[in-house]
């Protein structure tokens, strides 16, 4: 099909195939990165055999470098020169390529030297950097394409659905993948073999959602045929600054994401410890999984319905609220395995939700951002959900390692012999540290994220009514 190089409807409606299947690239994305969430700690400290101290010190430059580097591929895809098929949509296909051959070598290991980690924290950086800027543009298109708060709430929670289904795909494909390259690649490196089998995937999907957005957006022809709006769209680093600066609201919500993203990925990063060491049963990870992330796609799809009973915040808030109890209980019955199951399969219930919600609430601010300093900085916003995204991985290394050295963990203890200050410190990880950290976003979108669905369509009505003049 021929690309529209004319410009973008203003307010063209969403198509059935967004309404639908906008998220299956999420869906690939989620595969793919799932392998580094569920298994990378997993994968250095049992399979490579890395003492704690070079694990530490692998899961901490390469989180830390990616978090340092998080907040400039916004800017970069909102401040440089639009390629051909748009500002954003154009990096659904430019660079996501290249991923499945990076990504793979981060759980690759060759020999026993320094050598081989510092290859892994390589190809951590390389493939993430990568990734980034894709799944920055991607972001970007819900406010590029949805026009209204209505339908940037659609986008969100069907990409949100997409998102914790392919995590229940995950629980039954990676096992089988991971088994069948080590039969080919060996046991040790069983994960990069999956890494590189979902990074095609990501491809592909991420392809998919390019198609979608056909339509949606100017072209790099229109902006170049109306010199004007190049001019008037374009953003300088202090018009960028004031987008961030002048938006309270954003900045409550950069800490409540922050929050959210630790939930999800401590609690990813500690099940296959949990399982282990403290239920001794491994084989129930996959089963866990399974479970917490079928609960993750009901909370998803119910995301709407809720936000427009409530409002998308107060939804949040409240939910968040919620997990965090939910979350104290079971630390306290952590050695009731079934309890913790359940109980941890209502939090990510909530979490689905909460998943659901926040690139809404992140249109929100991009339409007052716009509002009060009278530029678009939309990919640049959206680019700065990276922020407490990579942040939260970081922590993530961090607080699995101090949690595993508190516990007095080493590779080669029997999990049937594992302490009592072991299974502690490993539940306290799993789930008393994300509660207090959702208990810390409550209160910043209580008191920090103002903005109601009467203020933003008030702030959007405005906008419009100063383009026209």
């Amino acid at each position: 099909m021929a690309e529209n190089t004319s410009s973008a409807p203003d307010h063209k409606p969403l198509s059935r195939q967004l309404k639908v299947f906008y998220g299956v690239g999420d869906f690939g994305f989620n595969l793919m990165s799932s392998i580094e969430s569920y298994y990378f700690n997993f994968f250095l400290t049992n399979l490579a055999q890395f003492a704690l101290p070079v694990v530490t010190m692998i899961t901490t430059v390469a989180s830390t470098v990616d978090a340092l580097l998080s907040w400039i591929y916004g800017a970069i895809i909102n401040s440089s020169k639009p390629m051909k098929w748009g500002r954003y949509r154009s990096w659904l296909v430019a660079i996501p390529w290249i991923v499945p051959f990076l990504y793979a070598f981060q759980f690759v290991k060759f020999g026993s030297g320094i050598g081989s980690a510092v290859l892994i924290i390589v190809a951590a950086i390389a493939s993430h950097v990568c990734w980034n800027f894709a799944y920055v543009a991607n972001v970007s298109m819900i406010s590029v394409a949805g026009k209204t708060p209505e339908d940037r709430s659609q986008l969100a929670s069907t990409r949100a659905a997409w998102s914790n289904a392919s995590k229940v795909v995950f629980s039954y494909a990676a096992p089988v993948v991971a088994s069948a390259a080590a039969g080919v690649i060996g046991k040790v490196n069983m994960y990069g073999g999956a890494a590189f089998c979902f990074g095609v995937l990501f491809v592909v999907l991420y392809f998919a959602h390019f198609k979608m957005f056909e339509g949606y957006e100017n072209t790099a022809q229109a902006a170049q045929a109306d010199a004007k709006v190049s001019a008037k769209d374009k953003t300088s680093g202090k018009d960028l600054l004031r987008a961030l600066a002048q938006n309270p609201p954003l900045i409550a919500l950069l800490i409540a994401d922050l929050a959210k993203f630790m939930f999800n990925f401590i609690c990813m990063g500690f099940a296959s410890y949990y399982f282990l060491y403290v239920a001794n049963n491994a084989r129930l990870t996959p089963v866990y999984i399974l479970i917490t992330n079928i609960f993750c796609i009901v909370g998803a799809y119910l995301s709407k319905t809720l936000s427009n009973r409530f409002s998308t915040r107060n939804t949040t808030i409240g939910v968040m609220a919620i997990q965090a109890v939910i979350l104290i209980l079971a630390f306290f019955g952590h050695n009731n395995v079934m309890m913790v199951i359940i109980l941890m399969s209502v939090s990510l219930f909530g979490y689905g939700i909460t998943y659901a919600c926040t690139p809404a609430l992140y249109g929100d601010t991009i339409v007052y951002s716009e509002w009060k300093t009278g530029k678009n900085a939309a990919g640049w916003i959206s680019g700065l959900q990276n922020v407490p995204l990579k942040v939260s991985i970081m922590t993530r290394g961090i607080i699995i390692s101090a949690c595993l050295a508190a516990g007095a963990f080493s590779s080669k203890i029997d999990p049937a012999d594992a302490s009592n200050q072991l299974k502690t410190a490993i539940s306290a990880g799993f789930m008393l540290i994300p509660a207090i950290a959702l208990i810390i976003a409550v209160l910043c979108l209580t008191f920090g994220f103002r903005l109601t669905k009467d203020k933003v369509d008030q702030y959007a009505a405005e906008i419009e009514a100063r383009k026209k003049a």
